[in-house]
């Protein structure tokens, strides 16, 4: 099986990253529902560079946990660049790891919109001392499928950001 296809192979080769720069890892998830942090924690080893996985499910986790303003929620709403950004900058401050990967995205069936499909999900990853990157990934099929297809991209944004 491919690596970009494998989560496992992916969170394996990610934390391989980590440990030989000494850094660790946050991830703040929303759609995925800790699915990124379950891939990465299932690798041995990883509470050397594995800190912290937080499940921000609601606009109310998103702003307590992670420091996302009330009023960036409310003006691009939780499906966005912004909140992504706010969101993986947000795991940074509160865990002090030195990379931090958010997710906040539509995995169906419902809640989607005309501008904002379901399978719209926004991704960041965020480094200390540099600036924060996003992405924005419309994905199709079940809500399974949308979460899974989310975990692996993440995973991938982080290893590419690593290996560059």
């Amino acid at each position: 099986m491919a690596v970009d296809n494998d989560p496992h192979l992916l969170a394996e080769r990610l934390g391989a990253l980590l440990a030989a720069r000494g850094w660790t890892l946050a991830t703040a998830e929303s759609c995925t529902g800790g699915g990124i942090a379950s891939a990465c924690t299932g690798v041995a080893g990883s509470s050397v560079w594995f800190v912290a996985g937080l499940v921000t499910y609601t606009e109310a986790m998103k702003q307590r946990l992670l420091g996302v303003p009330a009023d960036l929620l409310s003006r691009h709403g939780a499906v966005s660049e912004p909140v992504a950004r706010a969101m993986a900058e947000g795991a940074l401050t509160a865990t002090e790891a030195d990379l931090a990967l958010a997710v906040t995205g539509i995995a169906g069936p419902g809640g989607g919109e005309v501008l904002q499909p379901v399978g719209t999900v926004w991704f960041a990853w965020a480094e200390r001392d540099a600036p924060t990157t996003t992405a924005v990934e419309y994905f199709r099929g079940s809500r399974g499928t949308v979460r899974e297809a989310a975990v692996l991209r993440s995973l991938e944004g982080a290893v590419a950001l690593l290996a560059d």
